[in-house]
């Protein structure tokens, strides 16, 4: 089971980005947040079923335990909605994946750790690849800048960038709140703290999503939930393949994480078909370059 499980977090990961694309829509200021209202509205529906049906008996102090791990990854998301307005999803998507990397540089730089000299070989190739495509970005960024203005294109090509710092931040820190002897969780064991801290970060994100639906009503900004359903359907991807997520890697991580790693390369193939994405020959190469540093960085984490 946890193989159907891995293969069913790969693809609904990868058409939650496909719909995120999809629901996008560049001249609609404030459509970012938008999307984090729908992820924080569905996220919300999954928090309270998973409370009502399991017997985790969750402290509600611990959404403040945890708030700096889910600030990091709610602010990831926001900076990724608010780029794929501007930014085709076939080269944010493969970008935003190189956290993992960023994540084992912080551990290396922060927590002494030391890696195999073949973790750094895929690091170095996700990041030959991320220079190679940011040099072949000058001719679409000439395109961008032209229609975006100067300052606007800058920011958006920089949101994916922005959110696999932020997002290896995230990781970072649950590194220290997912251990037992350092977690700051409150009422947890082995058996359900993930469970705690998944719930935490599920809660927050609705509380977040309601703060935002209040601030766009203040601000006037329009928010008719019949016109948000790629938005919505995205939210359901996105929590669903958390759902199975656990599931895999609670069967055999090892050979999970290095398939899921593959999100990206579902993420490509459907922007390719659905959304009919073209990017340059050049850009394909180091694209390429980067999945295959990201694929590489999973087999080799799940040994």
């Amino acid at each position: 089971m946890w193989f159907i499980f891995t293969l069913a977090t790969t693809l609904l990961w990868g058409l939650a980005e496909l719909f995120y694309k999809k629901g996008s829509h560049e001249n609609e200021k404030y459509d970012h947040l938008r999307v984090c209202i729908m992820v924080g509205a569905v996220m919300g529906i999954h928090a309270i079923f998973t409370l009502l049906t399991s017997d985790v008996h969750y402290d509600p102090m611990n959404l403040i335990a945890y708030l700096p791990v889910s600030l990091c990854y709610i602010v990831s998301m926001a900076c990724s909605f608010f780029g794929i307005r501007f930014i085709e999803e076939s080269l944010s998507d493969p970008i935003e994946n190189t956290s993992g990397a960023m994540c084992s540089l912080l551990c290396v730089i922060f927590l002494g750790e030391t890696i195999d000299p073949i973790i750094w070989v895929a690091i170095a190739i996700i990041v030959v690849g991320i220079i190679g495509v940011s040099y072949t970005e000058r001719t679409s960024s000439i395109e961008r800048r032209e229609r975006l203005g100067k300052r606007l294109a800058i920011i958006a090509f920089a949101m994916p960038f922005c959110y696999a710092i932020i997002d290896a931040l995230g990781s970072f820190l649950d590194i220290y709140f997912l251990e037992m002897e350092t977690s700051p969780l409150i009422g947890v064991n082995e058996e359900n703290i993930e469970l705690v801290a998944n719930i935490s970060y599920e809660l927050t994100f609705a509380i977040c999503g309601v703060i935002l639906f209040i601030f766009m009503m203040i601000k006037g900004v329009k928010f008719e939930l019949p016109k948000q359903k790629d938005k919505a359907i995205a939210a359901v991807c996105e929590t669903a393949g958390q759902l199975t997520y656990v599931y895999a890697m609670s069967g055999n991580g090892a050979i999970a994480a290095p398939i899921i790693s593959c999100v990206c390369v579902v993420s490509l193939l459907l922007s390719r078909i659905f959304l009919k994405e073209k990017l340059t020959k050049k850009q394909y190469i180091f694209i390429t370059t980067i999945i295959i540093g990201v694929v590489m960085l999973g087999i080799l984490e799940g040994e």
